[in-house]
């Protein structure tokens, strides 16, 4: 018989497998991103002290592009994110892409997120 795979639970697995490498200190805090189908979200976490330091997703108040699920809307959350970070002073950030492929949405929201001035 044919079992479907679940793709939530690997997803999940694969994000246990990277966390294992990927940790986020006071100096070099870590950029989480989590996407559903509607929304895109990130945030920067401080995993020693269990913190977390900055967030946006494309469901604030101030995100100007009503469908948060598209290219555009995640590289404007990159932007956003970026732009709150240094603000709190915070340049450096190891990037956590969620057990998600590097490509389409998380990548916008990476590179939108670099070109606003964080370095990973």
């Amino acid at each position: 018989m044919f079992n479907k795979q679940d793709r939530s639970k690997a997803r999940t697995r694969r994000h246990i497998r990277v966390r294992k490498k990927v940790f986020g200190t006071a100096e070099r805090p870590r950029l989480a991103v989590f996407r559903s189908e509607k929304n895109i979200y990130a945030q920067i976490i401080d995993d020693v002290a269990g913190n977390t330091l900055v967030a946006a997703s494309s469901k604030d108040k101030d995100f100007s592009i009503k469908a948060g699920s598209n290219k555009e809307a995640a590289k404007l959350v990159g932007e956003m994110i970026a732009k709150k970070a240094a603000e709190k002073g915070i340049k450096d950030v190891v990037f956590d892409r969620g057990g998600y492929v590097y490509h389409g949405r998380i990548q916008k929201l990476a590179e939108g997120a670099r070109e606003a001035g964080l370095q990973f």
